[in-house]
């Protein structure tokens, strides 16, 4: 089992182990050990504190704990000023991303659009540019550029007549004889 003042150290080193950045410092809350005890708190409270310990050592004339207390808020100014600078920077490529992110949507949207509008309107669509030449344009006539010949028509065919449907036995119409035309059925 572990000693209440290992686990007191534990704890106060967990704060220390910041550097480097990371994390949100603006809001962290710190233990700063000063000249006279520890102060807790964000670094802006800290500031604070600092501040007023160096008005009081200075209203008492102590003019060695007054530029004490001053080195003391100073550092903490400077940690925020740079968390504060990592903050903007990283709004700032953010706020590129975004307007990269929306630009790439507009042409996007402004693409599809364009395409339906010529969907729509099939006159208002993109024409092949023709060119008209006068004389030789010296290309190499092919059989595929010249006109397809006309197909045959089929109509003067003349077709055999629909063989007629074949009845039971005692309704059989004769059939046709191969020297003339069929003989009349009696009824």
């Amino acid at each position: 089992m572990k000693s209440s003042r290992s686990r007191s150290r534990s704890k106060s080193n967990r704060n220390r182990n910041s550097g480097g950045g990371g994390g949100n410092v603006v809001n962290r809350v710190f233990d700063s050990s000063g000249p006279e005890g520890k102060v807790r708190g964000t670094p802006q409270q800290i500031i604070d504190k600092y501040n007023q310990l160096a008005r009081d050592a200075q209203l008492s004339g102590d003019r060695v704990a007054t530029e004490n207390f001053q080195q003391h808020a100073e550092h903490y100014l400077r940690m925020l000023a740079e968390a504060q600078r990592e903050i903007d920077a990283r709004r700032e490529e953010q706020e590129r991303q975004n307007r990269e992110r929306q630009a790439e949507r507009d042409r996007e949207r402004a693409a599809r659009q364009e395409q339906e509008a010529n969907a729509a309107d099939p006159a208002q669509a993109p024409q092949p540019d023709v060119v008209e030449s006068e004389g030789d344009s010296g290309l190499v006539e092919t059989p595929e550029s010249q006109p397809k010949p006309k197909p045959k028509s089929t109509r003067s065919r003349t077709r055999k007549p629909k063989a007629e449907p074949v009845a039971e036995q005692g309704d059989a119409p004769p059939q046709p004889d191969a020297d003339g035309p069929a003989p009349e059925a009696a009824e």
